[in-house]
């Protein structure tokens, strides 16, 4: 093993048990992976993470971050809320994906975007005959949505758009997404849901300064 290199909320205390070269905060390491598994470490790029707790938004030139937001006010517009809406609807969270995406937000009842008043709205939606796909779709929809208002709306978009993260392996999330921004382009690279590793390991082994690898 040539280095170590750790990022996250826990960085510290697992840099500090394996004696890591590299302890990272999640804005530059994310940026790093992201670019380099969409293959677009030189130009502009917007990188966008929503995660479980927290969302980031990243605007990347020639592979460098120059702007960030970060978001997290509420769980609402997270992947927890995506996690509680695929229980549920009883269904795998690797299919809430492809469900969403056969649905219509727009017949699905969701007054609230407080997690715990938006879950009994798609409750609700089920119990009054709504489908599983189009609750599916309006919570996708409704984290977009969110992520637009407190962050996107915020910052210079350049595209393309870089989803990461585990929740960008939920396509009908990445779909809305791009429809909240108008139908831009929406890279989902390879591995997404390991950009951080990926950055980590880049910039611990020093490739993360050479603007030409791939």
């Amino acid at each position: 093993m040539d280095g170590i290199g750790t990022t996250g909320y826990g960085r510290f205390t697992m840099g500090q048990e394996f004696g890591a070269e590299l302890i990272q905060e999640e804005l530059s390491v994310n940026a790093k992976g992201a670019v380099y598994l969409a293959d677009r470490q030189k130009g502009e790029a917007t990188v966008l993470d929503i995660g479980g707790m927290d969302n980031k938004v990243i605007t990347v030139n020639n592979g460098i971050p120059d702007n960030f937001t970060m978001g997290g006010i509420c769980a609402g517009a997270s992947g927890r809320f995506l996690d509680m809406t695929s229980r549920r609807l009883d269904v795998d969270i690797t299919e809430l994906g492809p469900l969403a995406v056969q649905g219509d937000w727009r017949r699905a009842m969701l007054n609230s975007y407080c997690i715990v008043f938006g879950i009994q709205d798609l409750v609700t939606t089920l119990a009054a005959g709504g489908s599983k796909a189009d609750v599916a779709a309006a919570a996708c929809h409704s984290v977009s949505e969110q992520v637009y208002e407190q962050q996107l709306q915020e910052i210079d978009i350049r595209e393309p758009l870089i989803q990461v993260g585990g929740t960008s392996l939920i396509s009908g999330l990445v779909e809305a997404v791009s429809e909240t921004l108008g139908g831009i382009e929406v890279i989902v690279p390879e591995y997404s849901q390991h950009i951080g590793a990926v950055g980590a390991a880049l910039l611990v082994s020093g490739m993360g300064n050479r603007q030409d690898d791939k």
